[in-house]
């Protein structure tokens, strides 16, 4: 149970659900995994198609982002030929780290002969999945639905399979996500401050081992500058003496940089956060950059504040859905982090609170036209202002609720972020992936 009494859920519960490594982007191993899933019922059989629907923000964000494994390469059909030719469904989102040059060499061939067919369907809300593969003789199907490895159809010639242990671990998982998420919606700012109170051993191993994780993405973008290389050329630009390094600049190095390698398909996983491998590097990358300014704090301290960190990204979700027109990694990552470092620096519950309305007051008309390489700028744009935010709170700076979305409290500002992303953003979802299309068509 949580410190806060009476509720289902504890520290232990949000970090084991809402945090998880990934392979590459998670809506191209979303597809993936759709894929592969199905593939596992046929073994050993010719595929003759490969036919996948999805909804319309899972194909945008899976558009024009390069897939591990492939050497730079991108595309939806890919992503689905890649999963069916040679991806590990028992990984998850990481079920492309199997793939190798044989699985790519056929999963080119399967789209160069017309096998593999991808579709937009309109007609559903929230994310999805439907991967759809034929041989001679037979059909097998698998529909993901709401979470990127929800796997909550598995059928074989029309008979589902109820009892896969593929489907059935998903199900019992991932229901309690859905739960999870309408009860974090409703918590304030101070219950969710409650929370750390309950962190033990193996959770702030488990922080650790995501900033570990996220930090040798960033390693990796700094000294091989994949990518547009933001990472490296900030780092650069400092070492020319043309800007001067502090914890705002330190922390967009850091997060651009892993950006950068995780947008370029190098083959490392990210610590997800809220189902984004992004919003994991925005997240957390902050926050381990800036404890290198602040001698005093102690690694707890610090495992701590990257707890809080991703417990303000599921809350915000929480609001905004998992998948929108909104930038998840600007306005919900970017309010987990500016919340860890307040709370590094010695914030209250005022200044935790105050960060976060001052991040939204600044990012909330990011929009996402999808992942590609340029979210590396964001993520570059997300870090500084979530410092910047933290650091403004801690001296009294406050967004006045009188202020465009900003609500009276930062309960009802995430209220205000979470309408503005579902019901005001719809049109412009819409004219995106439009543009993205058409750009594709033209090509």
């Amino acid at each position: 149970m949580s410190a806060i009494t009476g509720t289902p859920f504890s520290v232990k519960d949000i970090l084991k659900m809402e945090i998880s490594p990934a392979l590459g982007c998670t809506e191209p191993s979303a597809i993936a995994l759709a894929t592969a899933a199905a593939a596992s019922l046929l073994p050993g059989q010719v595929i003759e198609a490969i036919e996948v629907w999805m909804d319309m923000n899972l194909y945008k964000n899976g558009f024009a982002v390069s897939i591990p494994g492939t050497r730079g390469e991108a595309g939806l059909d890919l992503a689905a030929a890649l999963g069916a030719a040679g991806g590990d469904s028992n990984r998850k989102l990481e079920v492309l780290d199997s793939v190798d040059d044989i699985a790519l060499a056929k999963a080119k061939e399967w789209i160069r002969e017309g096998r593999v067919r991808v579709n937009l369907d309109t007609s559903v809300k929230g994310l999805f999945v439907r991967a759809v593969i034929r041989t001679g003789q037979h059909e097998a199907e698998a529909v993901i639905r709401d979470i990127h490895d929800n796997v909550i159809l598995m059928q074989r010639d029309g008979q589902p399979i109820p009892d896969h242990p593929l489907l059935a671990n998903q199900r019992a998982e991932k229901k309690s996500v859905v739960q999870l998420e309408k009860w974090l919606a409703e918590r304030s700012m101070e219950e969710l401050l409650e929370l750390l109170d309950d962190l033990d051993e193996e959770d702030l191993a488990f922080m650790e081992e995501g900033a570990l994780c996220n930090s040798r993405l960033a390693e990796y973008g700094l000294k091989f500058g994949p990518g547009l290389g933001i990472g490296q050329t900030l780092e650069r630009l400092y070492r020319e003496g043309l800007i001067q390094k502090d914890l705002v600049l330190a922390a967009r190095i850091l997060t651009s940089a892993a950006a950068d390698a995780r947008m370029s398909g190098v083959k490392l996983p990210a610590m997800s956060s809220a189902g984004s491998g992004n919003h994991g590097l925005t997240a957390i990358l902050p926050i381990w950059a800036v404890r290198e300014y602040l001698p005093a704090v102690t690694k707890r301290q610090v495992l701590e504040a990257i707890a809080l960190s991703h417990i303000v990204t599921a809350y915000l979700k929480a609001h905004t859905g998992r998948l929108s027109a909104v930038c998840g990694c600007s306005v919900a990552a970017g309010a987990g982090a500016t919340a860890g470092v307040a709370y590094l620096m010695g914030g209250n519950n005022r200044h935790v609170a105050a960060a976060i309305i001052n991040l939204i007051e600044d990012l909330a008309g990011v929009i996402c036209d999808g992942a590609k390489a340029g979210c590396a700028l964001k993520l570059a744009t997300a870090a500084g202002a979530a410092v910047q935010a933290a650091l403004f709170a801690l001296h009294g700076v406050r967004a006045s609720h009188m202020d465009g979305i900003i609500g009276v409290s930062v309960e009802k500002t995430a209220f205000n972020v979470g309408q503005l992303s579902t019901e005001g953003m719809i049109e412009a979802d819409r004219t995106i992936l439009r543009i993205l299309v058409e750009k594709h068509l033209a090509s």
